[in-house]
């Protein structure tokens, strides 16, 4: 059985409504896709498409743009995040294959 995506993930949210809701100019919005600081769907017509996800990561980029932050720097930043994201998972299967191997169960 396969997991659906949470409500905010899905991608159903068009450039004009993600300008009106993060008062960032489309212009802007397509700038920080271009910076690979967001990565929308595109409909069949090109059309892009957000999710709540890209709206809230698009307020957290003009808060730290407001600051003075770099585009560079908040996609250092998302690198990282992602890396030490990815490393906490690898951690998590090793030790559930490990567990799982010498039949060791998990506290409850």
């Amino acid at each position: 059985m396969s997991e659906e995506a949470s409500y905010k993930d899905k991608k159903v949210i068009t450039i004009g409504v993600v300008s009106e809701l993060t008062g960032l100019t489309e212009r802007q919005i397509r700038y920080y896709e271009e910076r690979k600081l967001i990565f929308p769907e595109r409909a069949d017509k090109g059309n892009r498409k957000y999710s709540f996800n890209d709206i809230e990561r698009l307020i957290e980029i003009a808060n730290k743009r407001e600051e003075g932050v770099r585009t560079y720097d908040i996609r250092q930043e998302m690198i990282k995040k992602n890396k030490e994201l990815d490393q906490k998972v690898r951690k998590n299967m090793l030790k559930g294959q490990i567990n799982s191997r010498f039949g060791i169960q998990k506290d409850r």
